[in-house]
């Protein structure tokens, strides 16, 4: 891992996902992208004589004051890359992540409750939906170190991938890492023989050390978001990894995505993992 990309909306959540950057890039010897995305349209950009000169003011307003944002005495030996993309548009942070080869996105976020979240969701929601590199969700503090993770998936076949990269993060990080299974009294309850059996064939499809097993936290909830928060909150953890199938349009609204509701609620750092 080498290349960190951190959207700035010069807000105070942008600028803890920003410091969070640095801790990695000082420690690990990281390289920072930083993207700012305005919100204009086509037809501003191919517009008039008039257009295209308030477009270049902008541009150049925007391009001072992104210089001026990361003036930083924390961001002082690291080397930074600033991106200005024309339109927010979240699945362009995607295409952007291919052309920087981004190992991970950081992202600074307030997250979204009620009628907001139901219908509307947070940008870091829509990131997670696109996104096929990692997401690390920074919310109100800036992280400075990572020893302990937990991470969370339902232990299909499909979860597998994203379990080898969450560990393989950890051990990049130096930081530990927990594995958790949630049982909740749904139609996918499970015994204890159940669930031990399940992980069991999970851990030997994934080619892991069969005393991995021992190492699982087996929770009982009333959903998994609360397991989790409630395990993580326990264990003293630093950051909760989770897989997410990046679900989009009508799959989404009718399925949702607990990745996504952990991240919009959990006031520690969440990493997500695309399937």
């Amino acid at each position: 891992m080498k290349r960190i990309l951190v959207p700035i909306d010069f807000s105070e959540q942008s600028e803890n996902a920003l410091k969070t950057a640095a801790v990695f890039a000082k420690k690990f010897d990281f390289e920072i992208v930083i993207v700012h995305m305005l919100e204009f349209s086509q037809a501003i950009i191919s517009g008039s004589a008039q257009s295209a000169q308030e477009t270049v003011f902008y541009l150049k307003l925007t391009e001072r004051r992104l210089n001026e944002f990361l003036d930083k005495s924390y961001l002082k030996d690291i080397k930074i890359t600033p991106v200005i993309k024309h339109y927010k548009v979240f699945s362009e942070l995607n295409e952007l992540s291919r052309e920087e080869n981004i190992d991970l996105i950081i992202m600074g976020s307030q997250g979204a409750s009620g009628i907001k979240e139901l219908f509307v969701g947070s940008n870091t929601q829509k990131v997670i939906r696109h996104s096929e590199v990692p997401i690390l969700v920074i919310k109100d503090e800036p992280k400075l170190s990572f020893e302990n993770s937990i991470f969370a998936c339902d232990f299909s076949e499909e979860s597998i991938s994203a379990f080898k990269r969450a560990r393989f993060f950890a051990n990049s990080i130096n930081c530990k890492m927990k594995v958790v299974y949630v049982n909740t009294p749904t139609k996918s309850f499970k015994s204890s023989e159940e669930m031990r059996t399940t992980v069991k064939n999970f851990f030997e499809k994934a080619g892991t050390r069969a005393d991995y097993i021992d190492d699982v936290a087996y929770i009982s909830d009333y959903t998994v978001e609360a397991g989790i928060l409630n395990f993580a909150k326990k264990h003293k953890a630093d950051i909760i990894a989770m897989a997410t199938h990046g679900r989009k349009g009508f799959a989404h609204f009718f399925d949702g995505s607990i990745t996504e509701d952990v991240a919009n609620h959990s006031p520690l750092p969440v990493l997500s993992f695309k399937i």
